[in-house]
């Protein structure tokens, strides 16, 4: 992140040190918008899961072995309100929604010696799903010209969080969303946005709930989410 957030800084001032020459009208880009938008996303999550059998005697298993990355296209929309700061300074204000999921999943292979307390590890499996996720956004903006402006984008982000199995439910996700993007706005209103970034979620966390799944089982979930996004819209 702190990588991220360097190179974004370093683009930012370059930019600025050479745009002192350019005329532009940052009215060109101000107002409300609306926009759909087509996305691929990566998804890392990685996970663990420590189980406590019974009889006490028995030792601790561990697992921490559970790692997996989607790439999917996702589609959403967007919507906002540009706000210009004199003429090459804008301030914009959105929120963003996506559709799409991706499964972390948790499989009981059976002991080397089952005993008679195993039961039926299939209703031992569990899963957490993320999807639908939602952003609200501040985005600092530096116009290039009449028609481009240049981005840096900084978000509170969401998305909902199921979970399958004799476990907890663990609430849904948050976390941080950065990214850099440029958006080009056409004289009849109509806006081409580009951008690319990452969302680090807090880690989520479940225990059994007794049934199936010991109360002493733990389950733990870190996802992280990195982007590309191309948007059309509309600048009322």
């Amino acid at each position: 992140m702190n990588k991220f957030n360097k190179i974004i800084c370093a683009a930012c001032t370059l930019v600025l040190v050479n745009t002192g020459v350019l005329l532009a009208d940052a009215s060109n880009f101000a107002g409300p918008y609306v926009g759909i938008t087509a996305s691929g996303y990566g998804m890392q999550l990685s996970g663990t899961s420590r189980t406590s059998p019974t009889p006490a005697a028995t030792p601790i298993m561990e697992v921490d072995e559970v790692s997996i990355g989607q790439v999917a296209p996702l589609t959403g929309f967007e919507a906002g309100y540009v706000i210009p700061l004199g003429s090459m300074f804008l301030i914009d204000i959105g929120a963003s929604y996506y559709t799409g999921s991706a499964k972390l999943e948790y499989h009981h292979d059976a002991p080397a010696n089952p005993g008679p307390t195993t039961g039926d590890l299939a209703n031992k499996d569990v899963s957490f799903t993320i999807g639908n996720l939602t952003a609200g956004y501040f985005a600092p903006t530096l116009v290039l010209s009449d028609t481009s402006s240049l981005y840096v984008k900084v978000g509170l982000s969401e998305a909902q969080v199921k979970v399958s199995g004799d476990i907890t439910s663990p609430g849904d996700l948050s976390g941080e969303t950065w990214a850099v993007g440029t958006r080009t706005v056409l004289p009849s209103g109509v806006f081409i946005r580009t951008e690319a970034g990452y969302t680090d979620y807090n880690g989520i966390s479940a225990v059994g709930k007794g049934t199936n799944i010991e109360t002493t089982n733990s389950y733990a979930a870190e996802p992280t989410v990195a982007f590309g996004t191309i948007s059309l819209g509309f600048r009322f």
